[in-house]
């Protein structure tokens, strides 16, 4: 009967002297098959080009090794994958919350909050807050809601329509643009805005010159006039 006592179980491949099987299949450092072959000599052929001898398929028979620097595979693993955390569009659903009877100044600053939320790829759950008597009127809020959706369609659709529920009215609105294309077009504006910045620094920087020029003619000009007289 098998049982586990605990400790951890690493899930990092065998490597070098840690590998305990007598033939492996090696790969080479470039990706080319060498063959089955005594470990010995992987290990052998490992230190002569100095590098790792990795086991990349300990289930095969016999298992797979390959020749590699593991230590800068590991580093540019990471690398990968902190990359793929950091590109990796994770969808939020944003919420605003309204009245039925909104001032209109209101309505315009909560649509600006949804325009927002929109072209930052994030769907957006519209909810309307029925009180007292507003209960018996939920056309006022099918019709504020139905507002709303055609003023930001350019930026996103309807996704789950209106519907009551209790005291409230939901509508979810998602955005035209993917995550991941919003977010790849925010990179692209503050690059943009960057590179102007830099722009105009630069274009202010060279009036200064032609003023030193100028300053340095004027300062040669009265060193002649003795030499002629």
């Amino acid at each position: 009967m098998w049982c586990y006592l605990g400790g951890s179980i690493s899930a990092e491949p065998r490597i070098n002297d840690r590998i305990r099987v007598p033939e492996v299949r090696l790969v080479g450092p470039s990706g080319e098959q060498v063959g089955i072959v005594p470990l010995a000599k992987a290990l052998e052929l490992a230190q002569e080009y100095d590098l790792d001898l990795v086991e990349v398929a300990a289930t095969a028979r016999p298992p797979v090794c390959k020749l590699m620097d593991y230590g800068k595979f590991k580093y540019e693993s990471a690398m990968k994958a902190r990359e793929a955390r950091k590109n990796q569009a994770h969808t939020v659903i944003k919420e605003m919350k309204l009245r039925p009877k909104i001032d209109p100044h209101d309505y315009d600053t909560k649509k600006g909050h949804v325009v927002r939320f929109l072209k930052q790829g994030d769907k957006v759950k519209i909810t309307i807050m029925f009180r007292g008597r507003e209960q018996s009127r939920p056309e006022l809020g099918f019709r504020l809601l139905q507002r709303l959706a055609s003023d930001v369609e350019d930026l996103g659709f309807i996704e789950s329509s209106p519907k009551q529920d209790g005291r409230n009215m939901i509508m979810v609105l998602g955005p035209h643009k993917k995550k991941t294309e919003a977010m790849a077009e925010a990179r692209e504006a503050q690059a943009a805005r960057k590179a102007e910045r830099q722009g105009v620094t630069a274009h202010d920087e060279e009036p200064a010159d032609e003023v030193v020029e100028v300053t340095e003619v004027a300062a040669e000009a009265p060193a002649e006039a003795p030499s002629e007289a």
